[in-house]
């Protein structure tokens, strides 16, 4: 059987929920996904994580896959290219929120024994929420922010690149928002 044609069947499996058939292409094309969206992105960290985005995108989407339209290997190199684009708008729209939020959160100094209360009952309140955090999640943020480690120690001390450890907190924080909004003051 034909390179295409396997991959093309493999895809069709998948569509009908056969998760071997997913391992099998996973083999068979993860170094050609991986290697577009690195070409994109240019952080294998996020590169990881984003082809890791593609074969769950190949999973939801397989029956839809039309062979008429082009080869599985086509289809799964626009899946990593759309993936890929989206993860870099998606970390520059991030980064430009991040800098203007900073800049007009500004506030003058206040109170320091107000600021002080205010501070302890928003750890209790943190400390709470953090049990919605994957355990990934929350071993980065208690490193960060209870540990004072910078981004690249924490990457360090977990053997990951500082690029999933930088999502990972950015993640996490917007979950510990989430949570925190329905806690309430």
């Amino acid at each position: 059987m034909r390179a295409a044609d396997l991959d093309a069947e493999l895809v069709r499996r998948i569509g009908r929920g056969d998760r071997d058939a997913l391992a099998q292409l996973y083999g068979r094309t993860r170094e050609l996904v991986f290697q577009r969206v690195l070409a994109v992105v240019r952080d294998r960290g996020y590169a990881e994580e984003t082809s890791q985005e593609v074969y769950l995108q190949v999973w939801r989407s397989a029956a839809g896959f039309d062979e008429r339209r082009g080869s599985a290997a086509a289809w799964l190199r626009t899946l990593a290219h759309r993936q890929a684009v989206d993860r870099v708008r998606h970390e520059r729209a991030s980064a430009d929120h991040d800098h203007a939020w900073g800049v007009m959160d500004y506030r003058p100094p206040v109170d320091s024994v107000i600021e002080d209360a205010l501070r302890r009952h928003e750890l209790r309140s943190v400390r709470k929420v953090l049990t919605v955090l994957t355990p990934l999640q929350r071993e980065s943020v208690v490193l960060a922010f209870y540990f004072g480690l910078s981004y690249p120690e924490v990457a360090a001390h977990l053997g990951v690149q500082v690029s999933t450890v930088k999502s990972r907190i950015r993640a996490a924080l917007t979950r510990l928002n989430t949570a925190m909004c329905e806690v309430g003051p």
